[in-house]
């Protein structure tokens, strides 16, 4: 038999097709992981203190954020990286610095993994960020701590926001914390006034298990 070297179209169309899905499905693999892991196989024993989210229940909402400056951008723009995301008005007494120093500590002690965090406060309303004593914050041994530092600051409609971002039964959104994997889904919501260590875990635990971001 002469061998032409002519190859069926169909054939090696077939062929590249499998062999691109096996190249998408080795990519993947990790983040298909850690979902299992979360969502579906639960090792017996295991416990969250953050809440798991179904993110098909909260898909992030076309908020038109902008920076403090005006400038357009939203939470789409930031994927890729795991963001801790509080909500609330311009005006950030106690309850609000004490969540800002809160969220810098997490990702403070996240060591090595730390720069795989992004910290954002959606603004819900006009009124100004006093920046400048948000930049002299005194902690618990009297420390001056940059609240801001490393922190994007999105204004964003507080309706869209309200409606997006479910908080536990007598609590409003800017009670908590939320955390949106690097694919953009929400998928935790820490309570209100929560314990430091048990929050760290939580967060240490899902960048052990993920690959991604």
């Amino acid at each position: 038999m002469i061998d032409s070297g002519v190859t069926d179209p169909a054939k090696a169309r077939s062929v590249g097709r499998w062999k691109l899905l096996l190249v998408l499905f080795v990519c993947a693999s990790p983040l298909i992981a850690s979902y299992l892991t979360y969502y579906v196989f639960k090792p017996e024993g295991r416990t969250n203190y953050g809440a798991i989210l179904d993110p098909r229940n909260y898909p992030i909402p076309k908020l038109a954020s902008t920076t403090l400056e005006g400038q357009p951008r939203t939470l789409e723009q930031m994927s890729g990286k795991w963001l801790m995301v509080r909500a609330g008005g311009g005006e950030c007494h106690q309850a609000c610095q004490e969540q800002l120093h809160a969220m810098r500590q997490w990702r403070l002690m996240q060591g090595k993994n730390m720069d795989r965090m992004q910290r954002v406060w959606l603004v819900l309303d006009d009124k100004p960020v006093d920046t400048a004593a948000l930049r002299r914050y005194k902690d618990a041994e009297g420390q001056d701590v940059d609240l801001l530092e490393g922190v994007t600051l999105l204004r964003a409609p507080a309706d869209a926001v309200g409606k997006w971002l479910p908080a536990e039964s007598g609590t409003g959104a800017s009670d908590h914390v939320y955390l949106i994997d690097p694919l953009g889904n929400l998928m935790m919501r820490f309570p209100k006034d929560p314990d430091t260590r048990k929050v760290y875990k939580d967060l240490a635990k899902l960048l052990k298990a993920s690959a991604i971001g």
